[in-house]
């Protein structure tokens, strides 16, 4: 009985420090890219069956994007599911490139918060090479959420919305 209260105690004090951080960590836009980028990380350390994913895809798409940008993402990885093609997406947007890495790290507000929007770049060296990538924020629900990643002809909101040939969405079937 005193065990099963000591568990009930210590799951219930781990799942409020987890939902708390998870809150923290979305307190401020530049919070949100690191988290991505700390999946960024991870999934491009891992490999196999089991690796882990991408920014973009679930779990992280819910809690990083904003409802419109997952909703792209979702329609884009359905289509791949579907046709068995690549999508409207060649390459990693958090790494502006189909291959790298990410090392020295720097995340900064470069578009000051304000009517719940706010611009964030990412600088790091990837391959021996330095690369920025911008990310447009949107505070959704009380919580920053990344809305479009790169600006003008590299967004990813832009090719995500691009047509595709076929699709359940599309109310055109894709044969394989």
């Amino acid at each position: 009985m005193l065990r099963n209260l000591l568990v009930a105690v210590f799951v219930t004090a781990v799942a409020g420090f987890t939902a708390q951080w998870a809150t923290a960590a979305e307190a401020t836009p530049e919070a949100t890219v690191k988290q991505a980028y700390a999946a960024t990380i991870r999934s491009l350390a891992s490999t196999g069956p089991k690796a882990a994913p991408p920014a973009w895809r679930p779990p992280h798409r819910d809690t990083l994007l904003s409802k419109s940008l997952a909703a792209l993402f979702a329609r884009d990885d359905l289509y791949q599911d579907e046709s068995g093609e690549m999508g409207n997406i060649g390459a990693d947007p958090f790494l502006s490139g189909q291959d790298g890495e990410v090392k020295n790290l720097r995340i900064v507000v470069t578009g000051k918060p304000e009517g719940g929007r706010a611009l964030v770049t990412a600088s790091f060296q990837s391959l021996g090479k330095p690369v920025k990538v911008a990310f447009r924020m949107i505070d959704e629900g009380g919580a920053w959420r990344i809305d479009d990643i790169g600006t003008g002809s590299d967004s990813i909101r832009e090719a995500l919305s691009q047509p595709y040939e076929c699709g359940s969405f599309m109310k055109k079937p894709c044969t394989r």
